[in-house]
C-alpha cells in the first residue's frame, strides 16, 4: 500500500512561519491529488489546502493569504508553507493522498499520513 509521511511540524510563536513536508512511497505512477487535513480536540478532520497534479490548489478560507500549497510531483512530495500562523491554526495536520497510480495494481489508492503537531502559542 502507498505510505505517506509528515515532517515539519513544532511550536512556533504567533506570527511565525512553518513548513510541513510529506512524502508519499511505494511504487507509485502518479497521484491525482494530494492535501493536508488539520484536527483538534474532538474536532472533525477539515481540509485546510490540496494540490492537484496539474498545478491547481484550493484553500479554506480560514487560511487563504497566509498557507501556500505545493507539490513536487517527481518525488511524490507536498510542502505546505505556513506564514503568519495564529493560535487557532494548532492541530494536528495529516497529509492525504488521493487518486494514487500504483504499479502493477488496477485503480488507484487513497492513503493518510500519521499526522504532525502543529502547536501556536506565545
Amino acid at each position: 500500500q502507498v505510505q505517506v509521511v509528515e515532517s515539519g511540524g513544532g511550536l512556533v510563536q504567533p506570527g511565525g512561519s512553518l513548513r510541513l513536508s510529506c512524502a508519499a512511497s511505494g511504487r507509485i505512477l502518479s497521484i491525482n491529488a494530494m492535501g493536508w487535513y488539520r484536527q483538534g480536540p474532538g474536532i472533525q478532520r477539515e481540509l485546510v489546502a490540496a494540490a492537484g497534479s496539474g498545478g491547481s490548489t484550493s484553500y479554506a478560507d480560514s487560511v487563504k493569504g497566509r498557507f501556500t500549497i505545493y507539490r513536487d510531483n517527481a518525488r511524490n512530495t507536498v510542502y505546505l508553507q505556513m506564514d503568519s500562523l495564529k493560535v487557532e491554526d494548532t492541530a494536528v495536520y495529516y497529509c492525504n493522498v488521493q487518486g494514487a497510480a500504483v504499479a502493477g495494481t488496477f485503480g488507484r489508492q487513497n492513503a493518510w499520513g500519521q499526522g504532525t503537531q502543529v502547536t501556536v502559542s506565545s
